[in-house]
């Protein structure tokens, strides 16, 4: 394949302190301390925040000082009501920092709390800060941030956007500051022992889906390519393992560092998966994890005249296929094992998504900031026809 040294260029950012392993959930004073930090809010979901996880925390820290506050009224799917209330709560604690504690939603929902409570009152509108723009550039930098993942799939510890449902347009919209990368990551793989087998699963499927899209992104960045085919390599030897067996602590961690490791990939860009579970998740409050899952067969399938050679690679990498003209079979049939294992739907129909929205729901995509790294340009036609086969079930 002939290159053209033009596209060989790109602006790389990688991202920032973590502190990884069993046991490290012990060193939050310590991070508060190192980031400043007198007077945290914790944002989490309403379900962790009476856990002893959430708790224990306060307490550990109540003990070395630290006065926290919880903030738990977070949507599992966040929406601007969400950051608007923390927001406020933020300021009448008079808190001077953030610890975004839980799943994707709490760490996307308190990522954005710490960066609108930085803006004046009459400041920069949430909104103005979607992806692709350049309205971030007048925004304050957000308060600093401490981020604990409770779950290994979004990755969003490492990163700097987050999605929050804009409630008036029903849109997920992609929020992006630089300065929303949290100072300090805590990746403790034995808060991720609760998590239910399905959860575990779809959650994976999410780290899953950041390292094939980045590594299949049309934009030059060989250092996302490494992170995201070794990324793919821990979930091919690990996620079955954790589904299996939830207290299996070797496969929890390698699950952990994978969803980090997509996250950072993905700075690389996204895709038509990403770009289809958004809405369909606006629209129908879905998991976004398995709504990647699902529609991630029907995407590969529209991309394969141009990732094919690319994922001939991957297949070879993760022992699915020696020969390269096997290797794209291979690994969509890889692919739709793991949801036949871990008895996810076919298609959307099963996820209630229904004929009625395709038009809609297509539009969005289009519109949808990750629709741009795809490797196949897509219009409003080229994914309403995907919608509609991943209804019908048609990977043709």
């Amino acid at each position: 394949m002939t290159v053209d040294p033009a596209t060989l260029r790109g602006n790389w950012n990688f991202p920032t302190t973590i502190w990884f392993g069993v046991g490290r959930i012990s060193t939050l004073a310590r991070a508060c301390r190192s980031l400043g930090i007198s007077k945290p809010m914790i944002v989490t979901d309403p379900g962790l925040a009476p856990l002893p996880m959430v708790t224990d925390a306060v307490a550990t820290l109540e003990e070395s000082g630290v006065s926290a506050v919880v903030f738990s009224d977070i949507k599992p799917n966040p929406v601007s009501q969400n950051v608007f209330d923390g927001v406020a709560r933020l300021r009448a604690e008079n808190c001077d920092g953030v610890i975004a504690f839980g799943g994707g939603s709490s760490l996307d929902a308190g990522k954005t709390i710490a960066l609108m409570a930085a803006q004046p009152e009459d400041g920069i509108a949430m909104w103005d800060l979607e992806e692709g723009r350049k309205d971030w550039q007048s925004a304050a930098s957000p308060l600093p941030t401490i981020a604990i993942p409770t779950t290994a799939g979004t990755g969003s510890e490492v990163g700097r956007s987050t999605v929050i449902l804009n409630e008036e347009t029903g849109r997920k919209v992609i929020i992006t500051h630089p300065g929303m990368m949290p100072g300090v990551v805590i990746a403790d793989p034995d808060l991720t022992l609760g998590l239910p087998p399905h959860i575990t699963a779809a959650t994976g499927m999410d780290a899953l889906a950041h390292c094939l899209e980045a590594y299949c992104s049309p934009f030059h960045n060989p250092l996302c390519d490494g992170v995201a085919l070794e990324g793919m390599r821990l979930v091919r030897e690990h996620l079955t393992d954790a589904v299996a067996d939830g207290s299996n602590m070797v496969a929890r961690s390698q699950m952990m560092a994978a969803a980090a490791m997509g996250a950072t990939a993905f700075q690389k860009g996204l895709g038509a998966i990403h770009a289809m579970s958004h809405p369909i998740g606006a629209t129908y409050d879905t998991h976004h994890g398995l709504t990647n899952a699902v529609v991630m067969p029907y995407v590969l399938a529209r991309n394969r005249e141009v990732i094919e050679s690319k994922l001939s690679r991957v297949a070879a990498y993760l022992g699915l296929a020696n020969n390269p003209a096997q290797g794209f079979p291979a690994f969509l049939e890889w692919i739709l094992e793991l949801r036949r294992i871990f008895d996810m739907p076919d298609t959307i129909a099963e996820l209630g998504v229904t004929e009625a929205h395709f038009d809609e729901l297509a539009a969005a995509a289009e519109k949808d900031p990750t629709a741009i790294a795809n490797p196949v340009r897509l219009d409003a036609v080229g994914f309403r026809e995907i919608f509609e086969k991943a209804y019908r079930g048609d990977l043709s």
